[in-house]
This record gives structure tokens, sequence and C-alpha cells, in this order.
């Protein structure tokens, strides 16, 4: 009897741990979840005369006699079709849910009051059902306007290329693609990914069953059963990748089209035949950045098309990519190995402080100052070896460990690792010199958006709710504290143990696992924003002017800027290319943005429900008040770009070459210069303008809130993490910035036509 009473038991017991498994399972897969759907776009637009309201206000501080106007937009949005989006929508990393397409069009229509935006999901995500959705989506977006000619707002169809390398040699980075139509014959059947499917390890396109079931414990609701079944949908569209060697137009509809290097981007592009443009973006981000990685290799036919790639962006949510510094992550020797360069005054490079952690372990565990320094020694070594990887060898080292380890102390919001040889300033002094006659050159306009993964476009306007308004996510606690039916935080700390580290493998990680995803935290903001010169509001108005490189970025202030050359009788807007003898004269004009004021105005109540206003837009909207902020002080950048291969590039840049102090005035700041060097020096110059507004808050406005010793070097952080369980979810980690404007460069060339030509092939001729 006792037997068989513990073989039913047994035999119980198996059978629900077998139910239980496939039960998990079954979530996992996603065979109890739904499709995300695009969701359902609001259909009341904004009044004609709010938009006329904001337009003359922007009119009155503008310089006479223009017939452009300066309109706001974004060129970086992501929504919960990306992967990475996806995941961090999740309730273990404390995400909100799904934010679709649809919520990317009603936030910028109601929430940021933004002219103009586009879409960006990664391509390698965009299932064929997604891409159809995605623009279906934006039709509908476009349709709400009431008057197709004064839109409220205009939506860009578009995706991001997403290439990651493991070495200098591979890495291009990032670029969104940017459409010009939403007709059928102006939208490619497909968008183009950077890597053919199906995916190598570290794409999302799968996550194991369990994951996505303790997911659906913590969220309990749909979203929480729907995350097997995105994934699941996305492996499954990469198994069908198209054919190699076929004409885009010749491939199957429900392919995933993919291209390697940029070059072959811009093939398929020219072979869809479409207008389109290509915006290089996150190209000092040191999170996937290979440490000696640089861009110089990208100045030629496999990574620029001077036709599609003639912005870059230069400021979003993930910091800034305009300074160059000679400082470097890692030093390469001419035998062509690498090594770990010592700690300067200005940077402390991340391998160098790995020794140091080990080191200090090693002294607190009693052993000999020589073999700390052996340990310390090898730790720099492994480091280097592994580049992105390298914090892995310091198994338990915490964010604070690592203090301000790798990061631009004296860069306006910095990217996280900044790398200069990504830099703005970088890319305007290179040269290449592979053919014969003028150098090739990057003649890129400058432009700022957001890069926010919660469908916000435009999140800059106001700085508040850190976790919503900027990419910033981490793992909630999962203790028994727990409040409205969601798991809280209950505290705690990471082992930090004091092994010595053993050999990391970093081929066998996933690209996600090789990243610092807490650290970087601290370095997301809120987002900037890009501003055209346009001659009208319409789809075809606001492309001309980008076109012509006619914009600006911000870091989210709408700080209004007008930079402008006059030679010879001939005026030129920013972004302009020019053949002067002696120095044109430049003219500036800036404007501050209008102070916010708390809450929401009448139309965006009008346009959402009270329920979506407070989900969506957090209760808080762009919201002018008559109140302006001040323009500090304008200062002018002059960079000389290479004329031979091997001239120094920290040589070529003066940051700041002119500066002029701005009077505490509400109507804003202008002035004008000329460069009295230029007609001497003989060579050809680039002048840029920054506009810096007077101080303000703003989300992880100091990064990792360093505290510094007598020599102001860090001695100690208290960083922003994206856990809840580390940093109080109240905390916005706000700190004073004194927001900014970034001007498009005028170039001014002092050879001759053919150089300006070879270098542009869409420049007007016609002009002197």
């Amino acid at each position: 009897m006792i037997l068989r009473l513990t073989k039913v038991l047994l035999l119980t017991f198996f059978g629900v741990l077998l139910a239980g498994a496939l039960l998990v399972y079954a979530v996992g897969a996603g065979y109890f979840g739904q499709s995300q759907g695009p969701g359902e776009v609001s259909k009341t637009p904004v009044p004609a005369s709010v938009i006329q309201r904001y337009s003359n206000g922007q009119q009155a501080a503008a310089p006479e006699g223009l017939a452009t106007q300066i309109l706001f937009g974004d060129f970086h949005v992501h929504t919960t079709y990306s992967g990475d989006a996806f995941i961090t929508s999740l309730a273990l990393l404390g995400g909100e849910g799904s934010h679709p397409p649809a919520d990317a069009c009603d936030f910028a229509r109601y929430c940021s009051a933004l002219d103009f935006w586009s879409i960006n999901d990664h391509a390698e995500q965009l299932t064929p059902q997604r891409w159809r959705e995605t623009i279906q989506s934006l039709r509908e977006c476009n349709a709400v306007n009431a008057d197709p000619a004064y839109p409220d707002t205009v939506a860009f169809l578009g995706w991001e290329w997403t290439q990651m390398g493991d070495s200098p040699e591979n890495h291009y980075g990032h670029r969104n693609v940017i459409l010009h139509g939403l007709e059928d014959h102006e939208i490619p059947a497909r968008p183009i990914s950077a890597r053919p499917p199906p995916s190598r390890e570290g794409d999302f396109a799968a996550i194991p069953a369990i994951g996505t079931a303790l997911n659906f414990l913590f969220e309990r609701d749909q979203h929480g059963l729907n995350a097997g079944r995105y994934f699941r949908e996305t492996a499954k569209a990469r198994e069908h990748p198209c054919p190699a060697d076929t004409p885009v137009r010749d491939m199957p509809a429900d392919c995933m089209e993919s291209a390697a290097t940029p070059a072959e981007l811009f093939a398929k592009l020219d072979d869809w035949g479409v207008e389109s443009m290509v915006i290089p973006h996150g190209t000092t981000w040191g999170n996937y950045t290979p440490p000696d990685s640089s861009w110089e290799k990208q100045l030629g036919a496999i990574g620029h098309d001077p036709d599609r790639q003639f912005l870059m962006e230069v400021y979003s949510g993930h910091g800034s990519a305009e300074l160059y510094r000679p400082w470097r992550a890692v030093t390469r020797g001419r035998d062509g190995t690498l090594d770990c360069p010592p700690p300067g005054p200005d940077y402390l490079p991340s391998c160098w402080r790995a020794g140091e952690i080990i080191r200090e372990r090693c002294l607190a565990a009693g052993e000999r100052d020589s073999e700390c320094e052996s340990r310390a020694k090898l730790t720099r070594s492994l480091f280097v070896e592994r580049g992105n990887a390298g914090f892995l060898v310091v198994p338990g080292a915490t964010v604070e460990d690592w203090l301000d380890a790798g990061q631009c102390r004296d860069c306006f919001l910095p990217a996280f690792n900044h790398r200069p040889m990504g830099s703005l300033q970088y890319m305007l002094a290179l040269g290449n010199f592979d053919r014969p006659g003028p150098p090739q050159r990057f003649r890129f306009g400058v432009i700022g958006s957001s890069d926010n993964h919660s469908a916000r476009a435009g999140s800059g306007y106001k700085e508040a709710d850190r976790h919503a308004m900027t990419d910033a996510t981490g793992f909630i606690d999962v203790g028994l504290n727990w409040s409205n039916g969601k798991p809280r935080l209950t505290g705690g700390t990471p082992e930090a143990p004091s092994a010595f580290p053993d050999p990391v493998d970093i081929s066998v990680l996933a690209t996600f696992d090789r990243a610092e995803r807490d650290r970087i935290n601290s370095f997301f903001t809120a987002g900037g924003l890009v501003a055209v010169h346009a001659r009208g509001r319409t789809r075809d108005a606001i492309w001309s002017a980008v076109r012509q490189r006619q914009v600006y970025g911000t870091s989210g202030d709408r700080i209004l800027l007008w930079f402008d050359a006059e030679h010879a009788g001939t005026d030129y807007p920013m972004g302009s290319e020019l053949i002067a003898g002696t120095s044109p004269q430049f003219h500036i004009r800036a404007v501050g943005a209008w102070e916010q004021l708390p809450g929401c105005p009448q139309h965006s109540r009008s346009g959402l429900s009270a329920q979506r206003l407070a989900s969506l837009c957090l209760n808080e909207c762009y919201n002018p008040s008559e109140q302006r902020k001040l323009i500090e002080r304008l200062e002018i950048v002059k960079i000389s770009p290479q004329r031979e291969a091997d001239e120094p590039v920290a040589d070529l840049i003066q940051d700041p070459w002119l500066v002029h102090d701005c009077p505490r005035d509400q109507a804003g700041c202008s002035f004008s210069f000329s460069d009295d060097a230029y007609g001497t020096d003989g060579r050809d110059a680039v002048y840029y303008v920054r506009a810096i507004q007077a101080t303000s808050d703003a989300l992880n406005g100091a990064n990792l809130r360093c505290e510094y010793d007598e020599r102001g070097e860090c001695i100690a952080v208290n960083p922003c993490h994206g856990s809840e369980v580390f940093t109080d979810p109240a905390d916005d980690c706000l700190a004073p910035v004194n927001e900014r404007a970034w001007s498009s460069p005028i170039f001014v060339d002092y050879g001759k036509l053919q150089n300006r030509v070879q270098n542009n092939p869409h420049i007007d001729n016609d002009k002197p």
C-alpha cells in the first residue's frame, strides 16, 4: 500500500513537473501570445491656430527678410518593433509594455509637438508583416493632417541599419535610412539590415523560454505573453534571407534583405532607385565601437556616398559625438600590437583602471607588491585583448569600482566610453589621399535626434521621468517586497570577489553581453532635435532643406539658430560650400528656447484621452510660456582639413577659435565676424557655431556624478543605475548643464572649382 502510494505521488510530482515545463515552453515560444500590432493613431489634428501661434513667436525673433522658417523634428525614433526596445519594454526590466508605431505618431503630435519625425526601427527585426504595418501606420499618421499644405506633423518612413564589428577592420557602425516618399513606388519592398539572417548569436531573434515565462509572471498581462510570439516571429522571418547577387526587385517578396557594408547598402538603395538619405549616428559610442576604431577607413568607396550620406547625428539621447580628443582607450605600436596607455590628467583608460582594481584586491588579500604589480599588468593586457568586453576580466566589479574610467571628462554630455576618432571634429578634419587630385573629405551637415526606444519622438522638451524619457533600464528586484501587484526594490549589492581574472573568450559572447549594460545608464539623456530652415511645412519643403544641409542640431531645447556667410555679393546659408580667396563675412543669430509651463495644453488634452495622455505623455507635454531662456555665448570652431595625410588632426582643430559673450537679453544674441588669417593661411577652412544657452537642469546632467579630490581627479562616483534596486526610481539624476545648438558647417575652399566639384558633385556650379 505504501509502495503504491509512493509511486502515485512520484508520478504525480513528475507529471506536474512535466506539465510545468511544457507550460513554460509554450509561454516562452509564444503560443499564448499575439502579434504586437501597429496600434491605433488618434484622429484629431492639432488646430492650425496653434501651429500659427508657434510660428509667429519664432518669426518675431528671426532676422528680417527671411523666406524660411525653422521646423523642429526627430530623425531617430524606435518603437517596440525594434528588438532592443521590445526587450526593455518587458516587466523584468521595469518596462512599460508595448509602444508600437501609432504611439510614436501620437507622441510627436500631442506630447512633443514636433513638426516632423521619422521612424527608424532596426531592420534586423522588421519582418515583412511589421514593415507593412509600419508603412500603413505612417500613412494614417499623415492622413490626420487637416490641411496637407499646412500639416501639424510630417512622418517620414525609415529604418536603422545596425552594423557592429568586433575589430576596427570590420566595424562600420549604425546608420539611419530615411525615405522621402510614402507612395508604393517610393518605398523598397523591404528594409535592408546589416547582417544576413539567420541571425548570429547576440541578435534579438530568440529569447530563452524560461526568461519569457518569468517575465509573464511579473508582468501578468498580455504583453508578457506576447514576448515569446515576437521573438518567434522574428526568428521565423530570418529563416528566409534574400538570395545574394540578385537584383532587389527580383527577390522574393517576403525575404529578409541585408548588406554587409555601407557600400553594399548604398548599392542596394541605388538598385531600388528610391529617394533616400543615410545618416550615421553613434559614431563615438564606446558601448559597441572597438576601442581603436576610426572613421578614416570610411572616407572612401566602401563607407561613404556623398549623394546620400550628407548628414551626421552629433547628439542623441546616447550623448554627444562632437569633440575630438588626442587620448586613446588603447594604443597600437609600430608592429601592430595593442597596449594599455597610462592615465593622464584628462583621461583614465578603462584597461588601466582594471589593473588597479585587481591590484587593490590583491593588496587587500595580503599579497606582496611585486605579485600585485604582476597581476595588474596581466589584467591590463587581458583587457586590451578583449576589446569592448575587457571589463569582464574583472569579475564582480561594480559600477562604482570603475570610477570614471574610459570617459571624456571635459565633453558636454559625452557618449559612454567616447571614441574620439568617430567624432564630428575628427571627420571634418580628415582627408583621403588614395587617388590623384584633391583629397576626398566628409562634408557633413549636423543634426541632433533622440534615439528614443519607447516611441517618444522628441523626448527632450522637459527634463523629467528618467526611465520613460531616456533609455535607462535595468532589472527590477524580484524579492518578496511587492506593491500594487509588481515587484519592488528590496536593496542588496552585487558580489565583489577578489579573485584573479580568468581569461574570457569573447567569441562565444553575444554582442549584447559584451557591453557594460549598467554603467552606460548614467550617460542616457532625453535626446536632441534636428532643426531645418525650410520654405514651408510640407514634406517636400522639409526634404529640400535637408538635402541642402540647411539644418542644425540641438541637445533637446528648441534654440533658434541662424548662421550664414556673405561673399562677393552672394549669401550662403549654413551647410553651404563656397570658394574664396579672402574671408567671407559670417553672421550668427541665436535665440533661447521657450521656458516650459507644467502640464499639457488644451489641444493635447483634446487630442488624447486622459488615460492615454497619462500613459504616453506622462501628463507633461511641450507647453511653451512667453518667457525665453537666455543665450550665454556663441562659440565658433574652425577646422583646417588635412592637406597631407600625415598632418596631426589635433593641430587642425581650433576649439573654440572665437567666443562671443552675449548680453542677458530675451531677444537673443547676434554677432558677425571674419577670419583675417584665412587669406594668409592659403588653405581650406570649415567653420561651425555652438550656441550655448544659460544653465538649466538635465537628466543625467552630471553622468557618473563624480566626487573630485584637490587635483581634480574622480575618487568616487554616485552613478544613476538602470535598476531600481540601486538608484531610487524617483531620482531623475538632474544636474545643471548648458543646453546648446550646433550649426551645420560652412565649407570655405581656397582651392580651385575642381576641388569643390569632386568633393560634392551636387554643388551648384553656377555660384561664384
